[in-house]
């Protein structure tokens, strides 16, 4: 009897288990199931329309400020330079609270509920004349908008910047989330998802510049603004409807506190020896699952004095024998600041790029003002649709860029992609400089024109009969370099920042455009105090006695500069060492069986160093 009661436990232990596994395979499948392309539509509707929003309302506001408000130039110019700055810095708090603790659902769910409070206060302050001063059409001796018009105006611009920090990096590494972003899988895909986000993006942009800037200046601007609060209203809808076919990764907790962690305990034990042998340092893998789904990042040489946090001493366990993260770091996590330290000097030098053009589409719209327009006897291109030319070279760009120069850069560089993103960024450093040296050009053009023709004294009231055209060459140079730089500036930051901080890494890339607002504020505000009143390098209402060329000269010099100090960064980086987790097959049986593979993302097959088979 006592036998048979056995039979029956084993049998009963036997059934529970099977019922586990079965439970524990439902789950997978389950979470296998959300995410995937059928989510893009959603993600995308919410992205398309966020820059939808911002470049219809972004594009066109010096043009709101100079010719509604009746605010100087260079006035008008810093200001929307400072409030770039402000939106390009909130979205580093919205990528630390979503990273932290809310994560990037709920973070773009709120973020887009407080865009839409600052469009709608927007929407109201345009329609409402005791918002503005009283209407100057000669742009003389006009009455500008006192403080508390303009106070109106900051606090919807705020509001504004609070709802893009929430958004920008969120967004896209949300939809990231949704796909399959391993290594090995990124490699074996015929396409680049970088390149398909930004390709809807620019749309998006095209289309704001287009429909939005033209109701702005030719109807009026509260149905600009309007169409814009509408369209982001719809984003928020189109969002949560996708919401139950999203995969939502959980956050792995604050992000600087690790980092801080891993300081402090390389501090502590500043007097430690750190072993030779790298497989003595701590690890932890059941520590670090929620913080490496992807894979973990593998030990390196470089910063060696890190190391000494994950050296294992006696004060280093809890009385649960878990460790005091304060004293004792998994390699993983030693790792992660290893990877954010390599990864700045990189990053810094995209602040002086974005310095050196933060002013030039507020400084170009001005000086297509002035030119003649027309694409028929009755229209006229509205100055801040010049632009539209910039967004189709990116559209083209990106089309090409896939198309032609990723297997035409194939054959000699034997990389997936082409180039790598360092590579792509360069390239762009260096066509930005030549579409900085092209508008000195224009401008030398466009004024000689206004001096044949006795006009330099005439600003708003003569058009100076030289074609709007000439423009085009620096806006098609500005869209292939943002093609090659940008498009790689963010595939670096995320791709080379640790899987955990990717909201993080996409914030950085606000955050460099954010710091070369402010640099280029400051540029603008000296050259603007100290080159003189009578020629004016740039003057505050006339931009034919200035001296833009010169201000495009000297852009044109730090970004020489700028790309020197890049060449050199770049040289020295060491890409990121990934052990990566992926199903293989085993046997002849076909049995699944976890396959932990060093994938080193400087290697352009994606070539294995190292593979290990068996369970982790």
């Amino acid at each position: 009897m006592s036998e048979n009661m056995k039979v029956a436990e084993k049998e009963l232990v036997v059934q529970e288990n099977h019922v586990e596994k079965e439970e524990g395979e439902t789950m997978e499948t389950k979470k296998r199931k959300l995410g995937g392309m059928k989510t893009m539509p959603f993600i995308l509707a919410n992205e398309v329309c966020d820059r939808f929003v911002g470049a219809g309302f972004h594009s066109n506001l010096i043009t709101y400020l100079t010719q509604v408000l009746n605010v100087p130039l260079i006035k008008a110019s810093n200001t929307l330079a400072n409030f770039s700055g402000v939106s390009n810095f909130t979205p580093l708090i919205g990528a630390l609270v979503a990273d932290s603790f809310a994560g990037r659902f709920w973070t773009i769910i709120v973020a887009s509920i407080i865009y839409e409070m600052g469009l709608i206060s927007i929407t109201i302050s345009a329609i409402m004349p005791q918002l503005r001063p009283p209407p100057c059409p000669t742009q003389e001796n006009c009455k500008e908008a006192s403080n508390s018009q303009l106070w109106a105006l900051y606090i919807c611009l705020l509001l504004t910047s609070i709802g893009t920090g929430g958004l920008r990096p969120c967004l896209v590494t949300f939809a990231a989330d949704q796909l399959d972003m391993r290594k090995s899988k990124v490699d074996s895909r015929k396409w680049n998802f970088y390149n398909l986000f930004y390709f809807c993006v620019t749309m998006a942009t095209l289309t704001a510049l287009t429909v939005v800037v033209y109701i702005q200046d030719n109807v009026n601007w509260g149905w600009g603004l309007g169409l814009l609060t509408i369209a982001m209203a719809l984003s928020v809808v189109a969002f949560v409807v996708g919401s139950p076919f999203y995969r939502k990764v959980e956050p792995g907790g604050s992000p600087l506190i690790r980092l801080t962690q891993v300081l402090v305990a390389s501090v502590r034990k500043r007097k430690v020896v750190v072993p030779d042998d790298d497989r003595l340092l701590y690890e932890n893998r059941e520590l670090d699952s929620a913080i490496s789904h992807d894979g973990r990042l593998l030990h390196t040489n470089q910063f060696k004095w890190i190391d000494r946090a994950a050296v294992v001493t006696g004060d280093d366990m809890k009385e649960s024998c878990q460790p005091n993260l304060w004293r004792l770091a998994t390699i993983h996590r030693t790792e992660e600041l290893k990877c954010i330290l390599r990864m700045l000097p990189i990053w810094a030098a995209g602040i002086l790029h974005f310095a050196s053009h933060s002013h030039v589409s507020s400084f170009t719209i001005q000086q297509a003002r002035s030119m003649d327009r027309h694409l028929s006897h009755s229209f006229q291109i509205p100055p801040a649709s010049m632009s539209i030319f910039s967004v189709l070279t990116v559209l083209i760009g990106l089309a090409l860029y896939e198309c032609f120069f990723v297997p035409f850069a194939r054959r000699f560089t034997g990389h997936k992609s082409g180039v790598t993103c360092l590579q792509r960024m360069g390239i762009g450093f260096a066509i930005n400089i030549l579409a900085t040296a092209t508008s000195a050009l224009a401008e030398i053009k466009r004024k000689k024109a206004a001096a044949d023709h006795n006009l330099l004294d005439q600003p708003t009231t003569h058009v100076i009969p030289i074609s709007v055209f000439w423009l085009v060459p620096q806006y098609c140079l500005h869209g292939v370099a943002e093609v090659f730089m940008s498009v790689g500036h963010l595939e670096f930051l995320i791709e080379q920042f640790p899987e955990s901080m990717r909201s993080t890494g996409a914030a950085l890339n606000s955050l460099a455009s954010s710091f070369g607002n402010y640099i280029g504020t400051f540029i603008v505000t000296l050259v603007h105090r100290y080159t003189g009143k009578e020629r004016n390098w740039l003057p505050d209402r006339n931009l034919n006695r200035g001296r833009l060329e010169n201000f495009y000269w000297l852009m044109a010099g730090v970004q020489v500069v700028n790309f020197i100090y890049y060449l050199l960064c770049a040289s020295l980086y060491t890409y990121k060492p990934l052990e990566e987790i992926t199903e293989g097959c085993k046997g002849t049986d076909v049995e699944l069986a976890d396959e932990t593979t060093l994938l080193d993302n400087s290697k352009g097959d994606g070539q294995t160093d190292r593979t290990r088979n068996g369970m982790n």
